[in-house]
């Protein structure tokens, strides 16, 4: 028997003969009452970056917009409390295992961006020392899709420690990773969409590297 991820309470697998040959799941290894506590994002929320609660075009993307800066993005939760706790013990507390968690929401997802090539956003080098793991890397390894990873992180401030106006102007923090080919169209992926201002800086130095087309993904919004 499995154990949920998050409370530790026994899971019942129910696996065909086939995908016991295949030693395949086809189960969340979290159990459901754990997975109700995750905020999908509704049906109403901002048409470009999937913001909760109005299908009108959120401050954010406005403030990218009057900058000539595209938004498109997918994220497929909201950042609420059950998944600021989920990340609380991913990130910060070093639990590895719990990239399983998303992994099969995140694949049946992804798969729908077959002809484009998925990028992680990456950490610093000091950030990586420290966690010891990529969590976007993570999510994405659970999860069995393929990645790239092109870009490199310059040592700045964390994002969490700055405010929504510090976020925003906070540009020049990516650069490409020498002798690297630019693929045409690229999924930018990342772990939480805040105010978007970590995946256009990452997207600016993409395209000022001859990328045509780029749209980005999150866990959680």
């Amino acid at each position: 028997m499995r154990q949920c991820l998050l409370c530790l309470s026994l899971l019942e697998e129910q696996l065909n003969f086939i995908d016991l040959l295949q030693l395949k799941r086809k189960e969340n290894d979290v159990c459901q009452e754990c997975l109700n506590t995750f905020e999908e994002i509704p049906e109403e929320h901002c048409p470009s970056c999937y913001k909760a609660g109005d299908k009108n075009l959120c401050q954010d993307c406005q403030y990218w917009q009057e900058r000539g800066l595209e938004v498109a993005h997918k994220s497929l939760y909201t950042y609420n409390k059950a998944m600021k706790d989920y990340f609380s013990r991913y990130k910060f507390q070093g639990d590895y295992l719990l990239r399983n968690v998303f992994a099969l929401c995140i694949r049946r997802e992804l798969k729908k961006y077959q002809s484009y090539t998925i990028l992680s956003i990456p950490l610093s080098e000091s950030k990586m020392k420290t966690r010891g793991f990529n969590q976007v890397s993570g999510l994405l390894e659970a999860a069995q899709i393929p990645y790239q990873e092109l870009l490199k992180k310059k040592e700045s401030q964390t994002q969490s420690s700055k405010d929504r106006k510090e976020r925003l102007e906070n540009t020049g923090n990516f650069y490409m990773i020498e002798n690297t080919k630019i693929p045409q169209k690229i999924l930018l992926v990342d772990d939480i969409y805040t105010t978007g201002a970590t995946l256009q800086d990452a997207k600016m130095t993409l395209f000022e590297n001859g990328a045509k087309e780029i749209m980005t993904f999150s866990l959680a919004r």
